[in-house]
């Protein structure tokens, strides 16, 4: 008898074949993974199913009709979204700005004048300070020239080409000058403007201070409040510079965060307003008492959140019956752009996260189970709850012994379930892992990029510092012998498979390696700790003897060691999994579902 146990995960499908004798002794012929298609537990993932037999069966030169059962396990959908702090969109009253943070700005200091053209000077009073505007149609010598021939007050210049130290090198007076203003004919003419630019290593101090802005332009108190984003933009830039506009041009809206609702199975609840952040979320969450579903107030970003995430599962599973029976809430920092920027300018605002576990008792399971077996012509079955079954499998791990305490690291949730030796076994089934993870560092870099920020998850990163070495993460220094493309010259980039791939971002190597590991702290640690609370006596952590990591993130090059060094105090061992000696922690759901079958005989 062959039979194949097929683990749909949310990100990877995986199945292991054996074959059972008539003696009952069991010889595991082959493995393989590939993509999951379609939402964890909907029909769609049968494409993926096929694909993942045909891989494997064709390393055997065997073929879908040569099996004889399929064990799928059951799988539960979790979904991650983005639950806003106070805004979804920053609108600036009473202000512009530029001040993209040139490589190349002069001179240094602070001027305030009014917007003009350099060719217009001559046409306004000379009573009054001015910061002239150089188009790209004016070249160096003759922008020098004019402003050292003006008898007016010019307290600073904005230049569209990257001609700043050229023009301020031939000046009898210094002003600052901010270079590389490519919508430089944006900019609003006579209007009150202020340019700053630090010494050199240094960066500005005024215009990134909400009360600095407030003190040049005179504002209220409710103005200065408006114009926080700016100051929060311009933090760390060595130039800016920010105009004010005329009143009336745009109005301040606001979406509130909203409440989340928390219902328990005793009839019970508890509210915790978003913008207070994850930890009283979490709070919350993490009681003592079962979780029967949660919402989010009407009108809110959470509300919208929460009922898309149902509407979503709802129409998969063609149930009304959706309850969200677990989330992993944590703390981002997002970047906003700033409404009126000229240059591209962001607002790092605060924001939680939320990945959820959304269940609906009419899940299709059953019915893609029915839909398969009548697609390829092979009895297909649903076999087994993920936990126990990917315990199963890590017991095929040499050196472990029971309790056995399995975590199962994967795409879209973490699972812990501890395996006793009267094989009695106690499961937890928790809302974010891998997928939370990259979206996490895509958010909190800006990257809009799924792709990059999964391999910076996945990969070292490294600064080119020139064409001939780069400068790993680790501090080390490796040559070349052949020079680098030019393209990654002075870029972090990606180490992956001796290729190097740039990440388009200004953030420095130190900062994405920050991002990077806070991300799978605050989800892999925080939710592995959450999960082995759960399924340890009497919720103490030092009752567990060993851990065993199982799944795809236990491969990651970092998180293991992360893991050991959160449990070691207390007592635990842990490590990741051999899957029957061959597949390291993968294959663990897959290899259980056909070991649960030898059991059930």
């Amino acid at each position: 008898m062959r039979v194949a146990g097929v683990d749909i995960g949310n990100s990877t499908t995986e199945v292991c074949i054996a074959t059972l004798g008539l003696k009952e002794e069991l010889v595991f012929e082959t493995s393989a993974l590939v993509p999951t298609t379609g939402m964890k537990g909907t029909v769609q993932n049968i494409r993926g199913i096929k694909e993942v037999l045909q891989e494997a069966l064709r390393k055997i030169n065997k073929d879908v009709k040569d099996v004889d059962l399929i064990l799928l396990n059951e799988a539960a959908p979790v979904i991650g979204d983005m639950a806003m702090e106070t805004i979804t969109q920053t609108i600036i009253t009473e202000s512009t700005m530029i001040g993209h943070n040139p490589n190349t700005p002069s001179g240094e200091g602070l001027g305030k004048g009014k917007t003009v053209l350099l060719e217009e000077l001559q046409d306004t009073y000379e009573d009054e300070d001015y910061i002239v505007i150089i188009g790209s149609h004016i070249g160096y010598q003759e922008a020098a020239k004019l402003i050292n021939a003006s008898r007016h007050s010019i307290k600073g210049a904005i230049v569209q080409k990257d001609e700043a130290v050229l023009i301020y090198n031939r000046l009898k007076y210094p002003i600052p000058i901010v270079d590389e203003v490519k919508f430089i004919h944006k900019i609003p003419l006579g209007n009150t403007c202020v340019i700053e630019v630090a010494s050199e290593g240094g960066t500005i101090q005024t215009l990134s201070n909400p009360y600095g802005i407030a003190n040049l332009f005179n504002l209220t108190p409710g103005e200065t409040r408006r114009i926080i984003p700016i100051a929060k933009s311009l933090i760390g830039t060595r130039s800016a510079v920010v105009i004010r506009s005329p009143k009336g041009q745009v109005e301040e809206k606001e979406i509130p965060a909203g409440t989340l609702t928390i219902y328990f199975v005793d009839g019970t609840k508890r509210m915790v307003d978003v913008d207070r952040g994850s930890e009283e979320m979490m709070h919350a969450i993490d009681s003592d008492q079962e979780i029967l579903d949660m919402e989010g107030t009407k009108g809110s970003n959470i509300g919208h959140m929460i009922e898309h995430m149902k509407e979503e599962i709802g129409k998969l599973s063609k149930s009304a019956n959706v309850h969200i029976q677990d989330a992993l809430a944590v703390d981002v920092l997002v970047p906003m752009s700033v409404e009126g920027a000229l240059a591209g300018e962001i607002s790092m605002e605060r924001a939680v996260a939320l990945a959820a576990m959304v269940r609906s008792k009419g899940l299709p399971m059953q019915e893609l189970a029915k839909t398969l077996e009548d697609d390829i012509g092979v009895k297909t079955q649903v076999a087994g709850v993920e936990g126990v079954m990917a315990s199963l499998g890590a017991l095929t791990t040499k050196g472990t012994t029971f309790p056995l305490v399995i975590l199962d690291l994967g795409g879209g949730s973490t699972d812990a379930a501890i395996l006793e030796e009267t094989g009695e076994v106690k499961v937890t089934h928790l809302g974010g892992a891998g997928n939370f993870i990259t979206m996490l560092i895509n958010t909190e870099l800006g990257l809009e990029n799924l792709s990059v920020a999964e391999d910076i998850k996945r990969c070292p990163l490294a600064k080119v510092e020139s064409l001939f070495h780069i400068r790993l993460e680790t501090g080390e220094v490796k040559f070349f012998g052949q020079p680098l493309s030019p393209k990654i010259f002075g870029k972090v980039v990606i180490c992956k498979e001796k290729d190097f791939i740039p990440i388009e971002t200004k953030h420095s190597l130190e900062k994405i390696v920050t991002i990077r590991k806070e991300a799978k702290r605050k989800v892999f640690i925080q939710n592995a700790l959450r999960a082995l609370k759960s399924v340890a006596k009497g919720n103490d952590l030092t009752q567990i003897p060993n851990v065993v990591l199982v799944g795809g993130s236990a491969m990651d090059f970092e998180i293991p060691q992360m893991l050991l060094e959160y449990l070691t105090p207390y007592g635990i061992v842990v490590g990741k999994g051999e899957i029957r000696g061959v597949e390291g922690p993968r294959n663990a759901v897959a290899t259980g579902l056909v070991l649960s079958k030898v059991k059930a005989l």
